[in-house]
Parts: structure tokens; C-alpha cells; sequence
């Protein structure tokens, strides 16, 4: 066993909660390590393995100190000193071993981040605009239905598909899960609480809650260095390089970043605040940006038109009732399946005519009216409801409607069975009712009491849904062996290995006048209370009482 696994164990013991989870995060450890106590934990922070993981984490000042440290030389590390230095702040001897293989850490170029230029800053206004709206549109399709996930975690081909995916999917779901817009659960990617509201919110309200959530996420050295500098910032982590190329690429795509990839990078003003360390002012990006509009043009030909961005509330509900194409933002087109859509969500026709004329620059074209009124009479046709058993029944004035349903073969996942009058599944009804409306049925979802009720598509992630208790169960076992039994745990532990090795310790024994004693035994066995050994001077097997017995060291200690 490490002789310097117990003064570790010790300042684990007396370190903080929140000290302990961030070395763990830093050291990769697994949350349902079997780790039983504090001793456990040095024993495995000891292993190089362990310390090159948390030394790839120290960032480029870090790493300089630790390298030009000398041996007894105490190192300012601040939360990354809990597992490499002692009580002191003097590297542990094991830490020293592997630093002295790490390669020079290079010089820091001090650059300061630098301002973009007009045509720079106009740049990064338009992206992160269109960032934005890519990440509301991401959001909007995992809305209707949460998002296939591959084994890696990574969005299947199917949904790129789609989605109509031009390379920038994946950086948008990143961006997604960065701000706690989406979560993964198990292979799906739902929307989270937050989106719901996010997808609400005015375009300034959207880009500052992204770029605050996202720099959130960076590492500290990001905030005080220059963008040219980040692959640097952390010279011992070979993986690092990739990590900021990608996080350099998101904080461009979001306008945090200005002028390269092809020229010098630059800061906006608006992205001043992620090296200031204050909140995020959108005001000098809204500056460049188009005026949200809460008007559009309602025309003959049962199209919408919006004079500029659409604010995204207005937006938002105008898209429960048209069909719409991202590549034309500011284009809608009404049919009978989007209009059936909206009453299964649980609109009226008063009320969606009520909406289109508040907003409307050229009222409800009659067109328009007659194909609402129209699918609001047709709409009731097939009712779907719950039955007893947390199944769904399909019924109908319309036999022909049945028959219909009966053999549709796109229908087959729901399992209908005739039963009397009508249809019986399985299935939930909420889900069935929106198969049948997006296979262009009439249905409409009632409750026990045949009273009409909206059918929620969404699948939102809960807030107990894969919950991530980090690692406080993990602390809270080891704080349990925690106390002043400690001590004769360290101490069996000891003994117990020094068997296992069969190795020559010295062993402290209270003798029972109050003296102490020191004997020199290759420890043979242990059980019963007892330690067995042949004592190197007297040359004779000795056995001790553990209760006995004070310390046990190795010879070279």
C-alpha cells in the first residue's frame, strides 16, 4: 500500500463536498466506482492513470508552475490541488514522478482579445441570427416528436435526413444541451422545461440565454485569453486542441467570435462580456439586426406572408396551423391537414380566425375562413377516446371511416381491432389520435365524457427524467466510514497488504508496562485478532494482538 495514501486520505476526509465533486468530475471517476472510504479513493487517485487525468486538466499557467515547482517547494493550485499537492501545497511524491516526464510547457503568448471591425461585427450579427433560428427550428421538430439518438448519442441518419442536416446539426444540438434546452433520454433527445419558454421569448431574450448558458460551460482560462490562444490553454491534455477547435466553432456560429476562420479572430462588442466576466448585452447585436414584426399578409391563395422576423410567440402558434419550409422563414401556407392539426391540438375555428384577423395586414380572406370552417365541421368525424383498461377506442358516424381504418396499412402500429361499434388499440389515445391526423383522418381526442380535449404531442423531458445525482451518493458513503474508527482502518489495511505481499514491515507494539516496542517481522498471516510473522532479529515466528499494535511502516520509510 502507497505511504502517501493515508495523508491523502485524511485531506479528502477534511476537504469540502463541493472540493470532492469537482476533483472527481476532473479525475473522470465514475459515479458507481465501489469505492468504500476515503482510503479506497487515495489508493485509486495514487494510480498514474488517475494523476495524468488530472494533470491534462491544469491549464498552461498551471502546468508551468507544477513544472518549474521544486521538491519542497509549495504550488498555488487553487481547486486543483485536492489529489496532486499534500497539506502544504508540495506536489505528492507519485505526482512529482510523472511531472518530470511531461513535456516544456510553451510560453503564453499574452495576446488580448481584439475588437472586429464593422464588417466583421455584421458578420457575427447574421450568423448568430441565423443560429438562433436553426437552434428554434431543431427545438420545433423535437417538439412534435422527440429526435432519434444513435448508440453514440449522435442524431440518426434518418432524422439528418429529415431535417435536411447540412453539416451544422450536430453543433446545433450541442448548443442545444449546452443552454438545458434539450436532454438525451435513453436514445431519444426531448426537449427540456426551459425550451418551452426559450421558443416564446424575443430573438435577444434567445441569443443571451445561449451565450450565457454556453459560457458557462467553457473552461476559466477561455474567459481571459484570446481565441488564437485557446488549443494552448491546457498543454498536457492531447485531446484538448480538437475540444477548443469545437468550441471556438460554437462560440462563431453563435457570434461570440468574429473575422476567422480565414483571417484573425476578433470579438464583437456585444461578446465582450465572456472575457469581463458580466452578464451578456444584446443591445449593439439587435442594432444590426431586422425589427421582429407582429403583422403578416393573409392572401387568396391560402398563404401567409411576414414582412420581416415573425416575433417567435406569434410564430410559434401560426406554425400549429400552416405548413412551413425553413429555407422561406417568413413564408406559411395553410392546408387541410396543418388546419386539422391545430384542432386536434385543441383550437376552434372562432379561435384560430380570431388569431389570423389580429394579426392579419389584409383581414381573413374568404378562401381561408371557408377552409377552417370547412375542416372544423369535418374534424369531429372519428372521436377517439380512453378506455378503461389505458387503451383507446375509435368511433365514427362515418362506417366507411372505420373500414378505412381498419386496413389502412400505415395504421397497422396502432393494432386496431373491431370491436361493436368501433375501433379498440392499445395504443394510448393521444397517440393514436395523431396517427390518424397525420394520416389524414378527421380525428378528434374526448376525454370519459366525449368532451373535446387537445391532444399534447410533446414529450418533454421531466425533471426527474434521467436525472443526474452526480457524484453525492459517492461522497456520502465515504463520508459514512468517516470517524474515529479511522484509524484502525487504515491500520488493518496496512497489516492486510503487507501479508498479501509477504513483505518485511516494522511493526510499533504497545507493551503492556506503557513502553513501545519496534519489531521487524515478515508478516505471514493475519486472523483472529492476530498478526503472524518470523521476527528478522530474533529469527522466530512472533504472534501479536492488532489491538497492540501503534504503526506499521515499511523499512525504507
Amino acid at each position: 500500500m502507497s505511504t502517501h495514501a493515508r495523508p491523502l486520505a485524511d485531506q479528502l476526509a477534511s476537504a469540502s463536498d463541493a472540493q470532492l465533486e469537482r476533483m472527481l468530475r476532473e479525475r473522470a471517476v465514475r459515479p458507481d466506482v465501489g469505492w468504500t472510504d476515503f482510503f479506497d479513493a487515495a489508493e485509486a487517485l495514487l494510480e498514474p492513470a488517475s494523476i495524468e487525468r488530472a494533470l491534462a486538466r491544469l491549464t498552461r499557467a498551471e502546468a508551468g508552475a507544477v513544472r518549474a515547482a521544486g521538491p519542497d517547494e509549495p504550488i498555488a493550485l487553487e481547486d486543483a490541488a485536492l489529489g496532486l499537492l499534500d497539506a502544504e501545497g508540495r506536489m505528492l511524491p507519485p505526482v512529482r514522478a510523472l511531472v518530470q516526464r511531461m513535456p516544456e510547457v510553451p510560453d503564453a503568448p499574452g495576446a488580448s482579445p481584439a475588437p472586429a471591425s464593422d464588417a466583421d461585427a455584421a458578420g457575427a450579427a447574421e450568423r448568430a441570427f441565423a443560429t438562433v433560428g436553426g437552434l428554434a427550428e431543431l427545438l420545433l421538430a423535437a417538439r412534435t416528436a422527440p429526435l432519434a439518438l444513435v448508440a453514440t448519442g449522435a442524431l440518426s441518419a434518418t432524422e439528418k435526413r429529415r431535417l435536411m442536416d447540412d453539416g451544422d446539426l450536430d453543433e446545433l444540438r450541442d448548443l442545444a444541451e449546452r443552454a438545458g434546452l434539450a436532454r438525451q433520454i435513453d436514445r431519444e433527445l426531448r426537449l427540456t422545461p426551459a425550451a418551452e419558454r426559450w421558443l416564446d421569448s424575443s430573438f435577444p431574450e434567445r441569443w443571451v440565454h445561449v451565450a450565457s448558458r454556453f459560457a458557462e460551460t467553457l473552461p476559466s482560462g477561455i474567459r481571459t485569453s484570446a481565441a488564437a490562444d485557446w488549443p494552448r490553454l491546457h498543454p498536457w491534455d492531447p485531446h484538448w486542441p480538437a475540444r477548443a477547435a469545437h468550441l471556438r466553432a460554437l462560440a462563431w456560429r453563435i457570434g461570440l467570435l468574429a473575422g476567422a476562420p480565414a483571417g484573425a479572430w476578433t470579438v464583437p462588442e456585444w461578446a465582450t462580456a465572456l472575457h469581463a466576466d458580466r452578464p451578456f448585452d444584446s443591445a449593439a447585436l439587435q442594432a444590426l439586426l431586422p425589427t421582429e414584426v407582429d403583422r403578416i399578409f393573409l392572401q387568396n391563395d391560402l398563404s401567409a406572408i411576414a414582412p420581416g422576423p415573425l416575433q417567435p410567440s406569434l410564430d410559434n402558434r401560426l406554425r400549429t396551423m400552416t405548413e412551413h419550409d425553413p429555407a422561406q422563414a417568413s413564408s406559411y401556407r395553410f392546408t387541410t391537414e396543418s388546419v386539422s392539426r391545430a384542432f386536434v391540438e385543441g383550437g376552434t375555428a372562432e379561435g384560430i380566425l380570431t388569431f389570423l384577423q389580429e394579426i392579419s395586414l389584409t383581414g381573413v380572406p374568404q378562401p381561408l375562413e371557408y377552409l377552417v370552417r370547412q375542416t372544423a365541421v369535418r374534424h369531429g368525424l372519428v372521436r377517439v377516446r380512453p378506455d378503461a383498461d389505458g387503451g383507446t377506442v375509435v368511433t365514427s358516424a362515418d362506417a366507411h371511416l372505420l373500414e378505412a381504418m381498419e386496413i389502412d396499412r400505415n395504421l397497422r402500429p396502432l393494432g386496431l381491432i373491431r370491436e361493436d361499434d368501433g375501433l379498440v388499440s392499445r395504443v394510448g389515445p393521444e397517440a393514436v389520435a395523431w396517427a390518424l391526423t397525420d394520416a389524414r383522418y378527421p380525428a378528434t381526442l374526448v376525454d370519459g365524457t366525449g368532451r373535446s380535449v387537445a391532444a399534447g404531442r410533446a414529450r418533454i423531458a421531466g425533471a426527474h427524467d434521467h436525472e443526474d445525482t452526480g457524484y453525492a451518493p459517492l461522497i456520502e458513503r465515504l463520508r459514512s466510514h468517516q470517524g474515529p474508527d479511522a484509524d484502525a482502518a487504515w491500520l488493518d489495511r496496512e497489516l492486510e497488504a503487507a501479508v498479501r505481499a509477504k513483505a518485511v514491515v516494522i511493526v510499533e507494539v504497545a507493551m503492556p508496562d506503557g513502553s513501545r516496542r519496534e519489531l521487524t517481522l515478515e508478516a505471514s498471516g493475519l486472523g483472529g485478532g492476530r498478526l503472524r510473522g518470523r521476527d528478522r532479529a530474533a529469527d522466530v515466528e512472533r504472534t501479536l494482538p492488532v489491538r497492540s499494535i501503534v504503526s506499521v511502516r515499511s523499512p525504507s520509510t
